[in-house]
């Protein structure tokens, strides 16, 4: 079995339901002998922030929708037991033989895969008491302030922002502002 290398390949698999794919997978690795040619299952996922109730929330979504990266060697049935998954379309390409990832692909999608999870999980942006900032969210979007205090534990700040010529103190937090 060491003799035969182990090569990158692409299975479709329904839109939405990749991790199911991968979990059905990882439970026949552990129960049958699938172990022996099929060595990681990767679904490319990429880090994304978003704002939900006035909060920057990290959001992790598959990069190539429908698709499952493996490392196999099909040899025998192990293509056909592939295909016959629920919920998986098929190998990438239009023919019945699998065609393997070159290595340049397979470089590219572990090397984003890489620098995916190399991303920080917070922002970890600096206020200073007296800094002007501009307001990028929430019901005062696009005025701009300066900052009286700062609680880094809480993520918050209190701005005073000039409305209708008067300022008033406004509670924020760190990801509704951005420095100017």
């Amino acid at each position: 079995m060491s003799d035969v290398e182990k090569k990158f390949y692409v299975l479709r698999a329904v839109s939405g339901k990749e991790n199911k794919v991968r979990e059905y997978l990882e439970a026949e690795l552990k129960n049958t002998d699938l172990k022996d040619y099929v060595s990681q299952v990767l679904i490319p996922t990429e880090r994304s922030y978003v704002m939900r109730n006035g909060k920057k929330v990290l959001k992790e979504k598959a990069y190539l929708p429908g698709y499952v990266v493996i490392e196999a060697v099909l040899l025998g049935e192990v293509a056909h037991r592939l295909k016959n998954i629920p919920n998986v379309i098929g190998f990438l390409g239009d023919s019945d033989v699998p065609i393997p990832l070159r290595q340049t692909e397979v470089s590219r999608i572990l090397g984003t895969v890489g620098e995916l999870h190399d991303l920080p999980n917070e922002l970890d942006v600096q206020y200073y008491i007296g800094e002007s900032i501009k307001v990028i969210y929430g019901p005062f979007n696009g005025f701009t302030g300066v900052i009286e205090e700062t609680n880094a534990e809480r993520k918050k700040m209190k701005v005073m922002v000039k409305i209708f010529g008067r300022k008033t103190p406004v509670e924020l937090g760190y990801m509704q502002v951005e420095k100017e």
